[in-house]
């Protein structure tokens, strides 16, 4: 037997002892799992969880073209209904002279930018025009269970529904997926996303770059694999571990560049992958400064050289272009070195905008950092073998309750295997919350403001503060989608 098929049978014997029920004996139930594992189901879970180790670069951006900006979706001209979002099958010619098959909302491939303010009571049509069930989830916005999109919510073809709610959180860039069961990480990988922008009084008055397209700069970073045929062939390219593919699409354009002037611009980063984690940086090592989290700004702007996202995690940074030496290459690059976006700096432009250097007032109180853990979260496995807290998702089990308005502090926990581990990112729906510590320290600065997401790598320990504004039953769970359609998820019951 070989060295690797040894080793997985090692890890899958520590999987399933993690993974079994106490009504189970973990023997019986390891015994059962083996007998059907054959050995190239176990190579190709190796395979899978190797891959992340040793992840496939992505090919450089040649830059030939300009990047996509997505259209701004207008309000209906019907009264009563403010916004009508269609999930619609479609071709793209993301390769010249090729049409590729997408799904995309209003549109062929991806969605356009919906633009909302606090205080907003906002309606909106969601109408499923595929030919399979999907879900429209809000992903960040703090709304009611029952229009949040999650996989009790699904639309059959054909079928429409209008949601209301009112916006209450503060200004944040947030987006829009679906999340049918089993269903979400083809379906995202196909074309189904879409970006929110909230907007308030204090985002408005605190004179940064808001010129949407020219220097206020929506960034939805996915990587895909296409086949011969140039086609996003998922059933393929999947991987039980996180589908990544060598293929970089921004806004979903191949080979992108953009254009800025010579001043400050502010870049909103989505990572908007299945599985791959960005860090981003300048190639010539200059700095830029993050100006919100997932949820929020930062009450500072933090300079930074660098800053990873998990897929679903959003971060704003304004780089300064006045500052930088154009007479170099400019490209934001991932941590390899591979070639993201270049960027082309033409004039200088008349535009003024600034960073405050006050810009939110976020604050963890004293008495959030000394509330007990009342909830924990255990993540473990991997492929098609990930739980929590040693369990599967079923959509007719609770596994959490919590009061509407009241603070209670999780304990997210990333248990690693035989193999190390990988990393999960963790999200929450219906709420943004405060992260406390990670391993017992203070976060770093740049994750002090509201968070969905969050990293958590093997053998760390998080804590959060999180507080439901309202009622329901809310999905958590790893955003690693092929791990979500697996059963790394949840439920919570806010009472």
């Amino acid at each position: 037997m070989g060295i690797k098929i040894k080793i997985a049978l090692l890890t899958i014997s520590i999987l399933v002892i993690g993974g079994c029920s106490n009504s189970v004996q973990p023997d019986k139930e390891m015994d059962h799992n083996m007998e059907e594992m054959d050995h190239s189901t176990m190579g190709d879970m190796m395979e899978g969880h190797m891959s992340h180790d040793e992840v496939v670069m992505l090919n450089d951006s040649t830059g030939e073209n300009e990047l996509r900006i997505p259209s701004i979706l207008e309000q209906d001209d019907e009264e009563g209904v403010v916004y009508t979002v269609r999930a619609q099958r479609g071709k793209t010619e993301i390769f010249d002279g090729t049409e590729t098959e997408t799904y995309g909302y209003n549109g062929s491939f991806l969605g356009p930018m919906l633009r909302l303010e606090k205080g907003d009571n906002v309606k909106i049509r969601t109408i499923n025009e595929l030919d399979e069930a999907t879900t429209f989830h809000w992903h960040g916005l703090e709304v009611a269970a029952d229009v949040d999109g999650g996989p009790h919510d699904a639309l059959e073809p054909g079928e429409e529904k209008v949601i209301e709610f009112e916006v209450t959180q503060e200004a944040s860039t947030l987006w829009f997926h679906p999340h049918p069961h089993e269903k979400t990480s083809e379906q995202v990988y196909n074309g189904l996303a879409g970006l929110i922008y909230i907007e308030d009084e204090n985002s408005k008055s605190l004179g940064l770059p808001t010129d949407y397209g020219e220097n206020d700069i929506p960034l939805i970073f996915q990587d895909k694999i296409f086949d011969e045929e140039k086609q996003l062939n998922y059933s393929a390219a999947k991987n039980d571990d996180g589908t990544i593919g060598d293929t970089l699409l921004i806004n979903g354009t191949l080979n992108p560049k953009l254009t800025v002037n010579k001043e400050k611009v502010r870049l909103r980063l989505l990572n908007g992958s299945n599985a791959r984690n960005y860090t981003f940086k300048l190639n010539t090592g200059d700095s830029f400064v993050q100006i919100a989290t997932d949820g929020g700004f930062l009450n500072e702007p933090v300079t930074l050289n660098e800053v990873t996202l998990t897929p679903s995690e959003r971060a704003e940074i304004v780089v300064d272009f006045s500052q930088l030496d154009t007479e170099k290459d400019l490209a934001l690059i991932n941590e390899d070195g591979s070639i993201l976006l270049p960027f082309e700096v033409s004039v200088q432009s008349e535009t003024v905008s600034r960073i405050p250097g006050l810009m939110n007032d976020f604050s963890l109180t004293e008495e959030e950092m000394d509330l007990p853990v009342t909830k924990k979260i255990e993540l473990f496995g991997m492929m098609d073998m990930v739980t929590i807290n040693g369990k599967k998702f079923d959509p007719e089990r609770i596994d959490f309750t919590q009061q509407q308005g009241v603070t209670e502090v999780w304990e997210i926990y990333n248990k690693p295997d035989m193999m190390g581990g990988m990393i999960h990112p963790f999200h929450i729906h219906g709420a943004q919350f405060k992260i406390i510590s990670r391993n017992g320290e203070a976060p770093p600065e740049n994750e002090r403001g509201w968070k969905d997401s969050i990293s958590v790598s093997p053998d760390e320990t998080v804590k959060i503060a999180i507080q439901f504004k309202n009622k329901g039953v809310y999905m958590f769970h790893c955003h690693n989608l092929e791990h979500e359609d697996n059963g790394m998820m949840g439920q919570v019951k806010v009472e």
